[in-house]
């Protein structure tokens, strides 16, 4: 069990744990001054019931996202090698000095395209900036219009129309928060449950510490996950933790003859 918690797991953890120190530290000084004026309601474990269920389908709806994010570094790696093999091809098919030079024109521009996607996942490039360099490739395109590159031309359009919606997907993705208002009915809930906690008279007391501390620590780690897991492709985070692999997209541009910077 241990083996699966990695640098990046820990960063959730540590954070969770901070919240917990800081309730049971609370905890503590209520007890000491005597502040405990609520009693232990049997309604109390209801309230945490109904904020662990509300938890469950904020973290549903955002897994449904990361899944389908998970399969898209790959739609974009396949697209951009057959946009490569396709331009090299047509390269080796080039009849006159003309032609070569507007295939080879092609090829570094769907390479020049691949490191810019890269740099764009690390958003050290804007979508529109992409977008353009996307497009580019169809004047390039005319240049070579004759009959033997009629099926390439062909190809390499359709797969530029894929990659533009599998980046306007992620795009979607990346810039939109997963129902805000549940966020901020499950933040206050889990706010008002770890006062309701601190402010309870549970006995005895060193237990009471654990119970809550565990309590807290639950809705804290899922909190934290579910805001985590809320973007997928958050390489420019800080803190993020959970992304999806970026490895087939690297491979892919590696294949191209280049090599990505983090």
């Amino acid at each position: 069990m241990f083996r699966r918690i990695g640098r990046k797991h820990a960063r959730i953890i540590g954070n969770a744990l901070v919240v917990v120190a800081v309730v049971i530290a609370l905890k503590a000084a209520a007890h000491a001054l005597g502040w405990e004026a609520l009693s232990l309601n049997p309604l109390l474990s209801g309230i945490v019931a109904a904020d662990v269920f509300l938890m469950g389908f904020l973290l549903s709806g955002v897994l449904a996202d990361f899944k389908e994010s998970e399969k898209l570094p790959g739609e974009v790696a396949a697209s951009l090698e057959i946009l490569f093999d396709e331009a090299t091809s047509m390269a080796r098919r080039a009849s006159d000095a003309t032609s070569t030079s507007a295939a080879g024109a092609v090829t570094a521009g769907v390479r020049d395209l691949a490191m810019s996607l890269h740099d764009w996942f690390y958003k050290k490039q804007r979508t529109s900036e992409l977008m353009n360099a996307l497009g580019d490739l169809s004047p390039r395109l005319l240049a070579l219009e004759s009959p033997a590159q009629a099926a390439s031309i062909a190809r390499i359009k359709q797969e530029q129309h894929a990659l533009r919606r599998a980046l306007v997907r992620i795009h979607t993705i990346r810039e939109t928060s997963f129902i805000s208002s549940g966020y901020l009915i499950a933040e206050l809930t889990t706010g008002l449950l770890s006062l309701a906690l601190i402010l309870s008279k549970i006995e005895p007391f060193y237990e009471s510490l654990f119970i809550v501390g565990v309590i807290v620590f639950l809705l804290a780690f899922l909190l934290l996950l579910i805001g985590d897991l809320d973007n997928p492709f958050g390489y420019y985070e800080k803190h993020s933790s959970e992304e999806v692999s970026l490895k087939p997209l690297e491979d892919a541009i590696a294949r191209m003859g280049a090599s990505p910077e983090k």
